[in-house]
């Protein structure tokens, strides 16, 4: 049951009035963005403490040999697991040197809510500095519906009774080959053995190609170890402000950095809006993938930034328009139904040929595989309100026909026979037999 104090009732968004850091593992599903093609767990953008600081994206995953206790013919060999991709939420905000963190910060005001409507994560926060300043964070988040490789976060920062030193580091952060500067215990660590969970890779998985910096735009690139996919990651920033500002940069394989120095007035906000893009490919040069980034983001950036909030929105009324589902005199039921809703669409919306992974795009669970349960739980809906969606998923089907095929001759039956769980087409359970 919600804590109705905590979770207010309200028919379009999910709201939280009480930070509460003890179970971030369900906040940070929750509140988690998607558009069925990237994904980004409802982390805070301080990206310090959590319980998995999540991106993904749909299909993109190493490959490993299945250890079985007693091989037998037939039996799956080559698993598969989705890939934590480079982390772009991260934005810190620090004061006179002294950092925001929300597991030791005084807050005299707090809300965040996910928005159903307007498709944006958006934080309000009030934060008393150990030296008594007061400053307003406001954070927002939106995955796009409309462009299928593109992000946007934008951070807001305003002194509101005194002058202070703000500093805004904005980061990339590869965290699938290790944490970031603040550590953290592995998931493996904390948890008792659990089939659902992604499998832990102890080699090395995402090997950087290309790493560079150009003005306040940064780029990552990776080919993963065995599987050869390939990814680039791309952030660019707009820092809108009458303070004065200086910046610094730095690059490395597995961490860029745009730090933003502000000497801010009182009640002079500090606007900071981080454009995000990301691209992968089975086979593509990490080259090409860094090009597309680059016409993305130059794309956004051609227009305005209230564009990118305008398009969300009409994506979402049309949207809505095709799928709500009214409950009369039921509020809390009507709020959990479009909340369910609104999970399809980011599940599947720009999945655009690729399979719905068991949870989506919000999370590492069940190793992002596809099952059956696309066809049975995900597909009615979309062919009842989305038929292009529908035909989208069956499409990841048909791709895997020759697989299906190869793999019913194997085990000497007729026809096609398809993996209970997969990324490529191939089996890929280690329960398999079971």
């Amino acid at each position: 049951m919600l804590d109705r104090d905590r979770f207010p009732v309200d028919p379009w968004r999910l709201v939280e009035r009480r930070l509460s850091l003890e179970d971030s593992g369900v906040t940070e599903t929750l509140f988690a963005l998607g558009n069925g093609y990237l994904g980004m767990r409802g982390n805070h953008p301080e990206g310090r403490q959590a319980h998995e600081h999540g991106t993904f994206i749909n299909g993109f995953h190493e490959t490993w040999p299945i250890q079985h206790p007693e091989q037998a013919y037939g039996f799956a060999e080559v698993g598969q697991t989705i890939v934590n991709a480079p982390d772009a939420k991260v934005m810190r905000v620090y004061v006179d040197d002294e950092p925001l963190a929300l597991d030791f910060a005084e807050l005299t005001d707090y809300s965040r809510e996910l928005d159903f409507h307007s498709g944006v994560l958006r934080r309000d926060l009030t934060w008393e500095t150990p030296s008594g300043k007061r400053v307003r964070v406001e954070m927002e988040r939106l995955v796009s519906f409309e462009e299928r490789h593109f992000a946007l976060q934008r951070m807001t920062v305003t002194m509101l009774d005194s002058d202070a030193p703000v500093t805004i580091s904005s980061q990339l952060v590869n965290r699938q080959d290790g944490e970031d500067v603040y550590g953290g215990v592995p998931r493996a660590a904390r948890a008792s053995f659990d089939p659902r969970q992604s499998e832990q890779i102890a080699t090395r998985v995402l090997q950087p190609q290309e790493h560079w910096q150009e003005e306040y735009r940064s780029i990552l690139a990776y080919r993963t170890s065995s599987s050869g996919m390939t990814l680039a990651v791309a952030a660019d920033h707009i820092v809108d402000t009458e303070n004065e500002v200086s910046a610094r940069r730095l690059v490395e394989p597995d961490i860029a950095k745009n730090v933003f120095r502000v000497r801010a007035k009182a009640g002079v906000p500090i606007r900071v809006t981080k454009l995000i893009s990301y691209h992968t490919s089975p086979t593509a040069p990490t080259r090409e993938l860094v090009d597309r980034c680059r016409r993305t983001l130059d794309r956004v950036l051609g227009g305005s930034i209230d564009d990118v909030f305008v398009a969300q929105r009409a994506w979402l009324d049309d949207f809505w328009k095709r799928s709500d589902v009214l409950i009369g005199g039921h509020p809390e039921l009507q709020q959990s139904v479009r909340w369910c809703l609104f999970q399809i669409a980011q599940a599947a919306a720009r999945a655009d040929g690729a399979g719905v992974s068991a949870k989506g795009v919000t999370g590492s669970g069940y190793s992002g595989h596809y099952f059956w349960d696309t066809e049975i739980y995900v597909l009615p809906f979309l062919a009842a309100t989305s038929p292009r969606l529908a035909r989208n998923a069956l499409r990841m089907r048909a791709l895997m026909l020759p697989a299906a095929r190869r793999r019913a001759h194997m085990l000497t039956e007729a026809g096609a026979l398809f993996p209970w769980r997969t990324i490529n087409g191939e089996e890929a359970s280690a329960y398999y037999a079971a």
